[in-house]
């Protein structure tokens, strides 16, 4: 491999990277196991594996880089069930969903059913949940990313956060 050179993205993408990961594992419950570092380690690879995949512009990276942290999390979280056979779910704070008082704990696992199950219903919706959730990125930058106004994203993320509660609710019961 030759010098880098000054044009090289590589260390601003990199560096991208570590900004979101510490936003979202900053929003994971304390026994959370995975540190930073492999979660941006784990992120890149899944981004790097890819030697075409060229990053049109910021927008196109945030939401590649929101779906690689949330399939590394769902691997992680699906590792560790597989470890316990069955037992003891890996939990997180899903902590963008609530407000500053609240903390609401959900299954990795569950919320990925349900973004599965909401892809079905609209795409655009599971991206601003990357966005905000894995992503760590505000409304306003979501809003951004996604080319809509910050009220339209507001409104798309009061009607996601509710399909979610309910959602995951039923899911929490259902294994009760």
């Amino acid at each position: 491999m030759g010098p880098v050179q000054d044009s090289d993205p590589t260390p601003a993408v990199y560096d991208e990277l570590r900004r979101l990961a510490g936003a979202q594992l900053r929003l994971q419950a304390a026994g959370h196991t995975l540190q930073p570092t492999a979660l941006v380690n784990e992120a890149w690879m899944k981004l790097a594996a890819n030697p075409e995949l060229v990053f049109e512009d910021r927008r196109a990276y945030l939401v590649l880089a929101s779906r690689a942290m949330r399939q590394v999390l769902i691997d992680h979280a699906r590792g560790k069930q597989r470890d316990k056979r069955g037992g003891g779910w890996q939990r997180v704070t899903l902590g963008a969903l609530e407000s500053a008082d609240e903390s609401l704990h959900v299954d990795v696992l569950a919320l990925h059913e349900a973004l599965t199950e909401l892809a079905k219903l609209n795409e655009d919706r599971v991206r601003l949940v990357e966005l905000r959730f894995f992503g760590g990125l505000t409304e306003t930058e979501a809003a951004d990313v996604l080319g809509i106004s910050r009220r339209e994203a507001s409104r798309q993320w009061r009607a996601v956060r509710a399909w979610l509660h309910t959602r995951l609710d039923e899911t929490d019961q259902a294994q009760a």
